[in-house]
């Protein structure tokens, strides 16, 4: 009889086989590394890499500034209180629970080589300046930030993004090995995963989910 573990692991292998949604490798100290179905290769720990050359991508890539704390925010709360993660676009860390406290938000995890994610940013960017559309904040995950730096620049995509290096959004998020994956923080805190739908196709159905998940909840 197969555990809940189990019955997961099958459901994302069909998603991903369908090209709904895209494995990624889970490495470790110790740990063999799974090869993800959005690459051939296993990916290693994003490396060491050069002020110079982040520089000149940042420049290419032009993505609005990451988000700051607001003077008059509530208590960060939830499980991004206390996570801190490095800002993609500009240098810098941010603490996301103090960012993102007291406001609604739309956490999109991605990564380049994510070919769902590649299909799905430009529909998310398009919400975002949409007039009354919530922010929306993207993390970079599974890479060097070279590689997200690049992908944002050919996409053209604006929204700020983090890059998650030491996977601190993505152990309080608990994610599962799978891209894309779309989160509604909460003005509270509290976080939800948006699952319907598993990959935006439109940015009228970003619009109708946020209302969706923000009304469940008021």
């Amino acid at each position: 009889m197969l555990t809940s573990a189990g019955r997961w692991t099958i459901v994302v292998m069909i998603l991903a086989i369908a090209g709904i949604v895209a494995l990624w490798p889970r490495t470790g100290d110790g740990d063999a590394a799974d090869t993800g179905i959005a690459s051939d290769t296993v990916r290693s720990v994003p490396r060491k890499e050069s002020d110079t050359k982040l520089t000149e991508l940042r420049q290419r890539a032009k993505t609005r500034p990451c988000p700051s704390p607001a003077p008059d925010a509530p208590a960060p709360a939830g499980p991004l209180a206390g996570v801190t993660t490095a800002c993609l676009g500009t240098p810098g860390p941010v603490d996301l629970g103090a960012t993102l406290a007291g406001k609604a938000t739309l956490v999109n995890v991605w990564a380049s080589w994510c070919p769902p994610c590649r299909e799905e940013m430009p529909v998310l960017d398009e919400y975002s300046e949409r007039p009354g559309a919530i922010p929306v904040l993207g993390v970079n995950v599974q890479e060097a930030p070279s590689d997200g730096l690049a992908f944002l620049a050919d996409v053209g995509v604006r929204y700020p993004s983090v890059h998650d290096g030491k996977r601190a959004v993505q152990d309080a998020f608990r994610v599962p090995p799978v891209l894309p994956l779309n989160y509604l923080v909460r003005p509270d805190g509290s976080v939800t995963r948006i699952t319907n739908p598993l990959v935006f196709r439109s940015p009228d159905e970003v619009e109708e989910a946020v209302r969706r998940h923000l009304e469940r909840e008021g």
